[in-house]
């Protein structure tokens, strides 16, 4: 599991080492740390780190002071190492002795050097970039290695502002910020350097792969197609009959015992899908073991009385698309219901139950609370929160799952594992992994369709599993 802490977690974690440990260790444990990730990143990118240039953009605070150290460190390596000073008045007293001791000098231009380090703001900064460090950012040629967060990036929201720093690596100080899942495309690669701190309780958290392999249901060999999870799909219509073969495809493909559709889209989805039992409506479906409810289904009156009979059941239910749409006006319809219930809208969907504000997580974990559900808020950095408070996140790693339909095979995805038996928040955090990854395998590095999506989850699903065997055979 990646744990992820917010600032005044890590600040809380550091109090105790820094009231104990010498002046000045952490700081260069730190810097020790993100020299070591330097060096190894201009090998891969020169072969080499003798004669090579680095120039550290330094801040005024304890990052210029990790920055600075950290250059100490790389001139001793052989690496020529050179530094602008943000504001020189107030730079870090000690690390800037450590530096023009180890040789490093002190320049006002950036110049051309191989890689550059964003030691300019850390996690106490706010706020965009000023001026003068925006303007240097500007003139940067070289990738980037930014200390502990790009500078210029909430490291709570990952949230910018205005002028901010993107990063090609991001060197994490003894333990990850919300930043490094949130706001991915800022941060790069990220690397963690263990400087000893020990936080507890989480801001949130993010299943691994092997995580994910170890959790998805597989069939034992006293299973059978009830046994397995029998989900019940309610997606698609005259005008988007799509939307239900997609969700249904889904759930058949995410390794459910059993789908039934219930619904006017039964011609299309049997004609892809001959395995799904079909019906006409929800109250001649069967036993289901989850519902999921919503995708182009519409939002007419008729619509509105689906929405109500599924979340008037006993089973988890997971509501989509047009179903949140229909939910928005009644939201009593899912308060004190005593089976799960989860959410999935993307930003504008979620707009209209409350305000989405810059903290992703403060808002999702807030909207669950309130209607007392799980809410998956999709992106590229999809927020996962439980109504006890709980959140997980997953970085998609990409964009490729942006795509008309795509939201319709997630649900299907999620309904399944439900069905299986998969608690809520796991299965809605696994299955976005197991979506995103289709995605990747899919696309190739070109656009992608939701049919294409589909078409490679058993793919994703696949890998997931043997990974999450091959790291723990037994």
């Amino acid at each position: 599991m990646r744990e992820y802490y917010n600032a005044e977690q890590v600040r809380a974690a550091e109090a105790p080492l820094l009231a104990k440990l010498p002046e000045g260790i952490l700081m260069r444990r730190a810097a020790y740390g993100l020299a070591g990730v330097v060096a190894a990143e201009l090998r891969s990118r020169t072969g080499s780190i003798a004669y090579r240039t680095v120039t550290v953009i330094v801040g005024s605070g304890d990052n210029g002071g990790d920055g600075l150290w950290a250059g100490a460190f790389l001139r001793r390596r052989g690496v020529e190492v050179r530094a602008v000073l943000v504001d020189s008045e107030r730079a870090h007293t000690a690390g800037l002795a450590a530096l023009t001791r180890a040789g490093g000098r002190i320049v006002t231009e950036v110049g051309e050097p191989d890689l550059v380090i964003d030691a300019v703001v850390g996690i106490s900064g706010h706020g965009p970039l000023r001026p003068v460090a925006a303007a240097l950012f500007d003139r940067v040629q070289a990738p980037i290695v930014s200390a502990d967060l790009p500078s210029g990036v909430d490291p709570d929201t990952g949230s910018v502002d205005g002028p901010a720093v993107t990063a090609a690596v991001t060197v994490a100080f003894g333990a990850l910020k919300p930043v490094h899942v949130l706001a991915p495309d800022r941060c790069g690669r990220v690397e963690l350097v263990d400087i000893g701190l020990t936080p507890v309780a989480p801001q949130c958290t993010a299943f691994t792969d092997v995580e994910v392999g170890r959790l998805w249901p597989v069939p034992g060999p006293a299973d059978d197609k009830y046994s397995q999870g029998v989900v019940g799909v309610v997606a698609g219509s005259g005008r988007y009959p799509g939307a239900g073969v997609l969700c249904t495809g889904a759930a058949v493909t995410a390794t459910s015992g059993l789908v039934r559709y219930a619904g006017p889209g039964s011609a299309p989805v049997l004609a892809r899908y001959p395995e799904v039992v079909a019906t006409a409506g929800v109250e001649t479906a069967g036993r289901v073991q989850a519902w999921v409810v919503g995708p182009g289904m519409g939002t007419d009156a008729r619509a509105g009385r689906i929405l109500a009979s599924v979340l008037s059941s006993d089973v988890p239910v997971v509501v989509d698309a047009d179903g949140l749409t229909l939910l928005a006006k009644s939201p009593e319809l899912v308060r004190g219901r005593t089976a799960p219930t989860l959410l999935t809208p993307h930003a504008g969907e979620f707009a209209r139950f409350a305000p989405l504000g810059v903290d992703r997580i403060a808002s999702t974990r807030s909207l669950a609370a309130k209607l007392g559900v799980t809410v998956l808020l999709k992106g590229r950095s999809t927020v996962i929160a439980g109504d006890g408070g709980r959140v997980m996140v997953n970085d998609a790693r990409g964009s490729w799952a942006s795509t008309a339909g795509s939201g319709d095979v997630l649900s299907g995805t999620i309904g399944a594992l439900l069905a299986g038996g998969v608690p809520t928040v796991d299965a809605a955090a696994a299955a976005a992994r197991a979506h995103s990854m289709a995605a990747g395998i899919a696309a190739a590095g070109a656009p992608v369709g939701a049919s294409a999506l589909l078409d490679h989850l058993r793919d994703a699903v696949r890998v997931l599993r043997q990974t999450g065997l091959q790291a723990n055979p037994t």
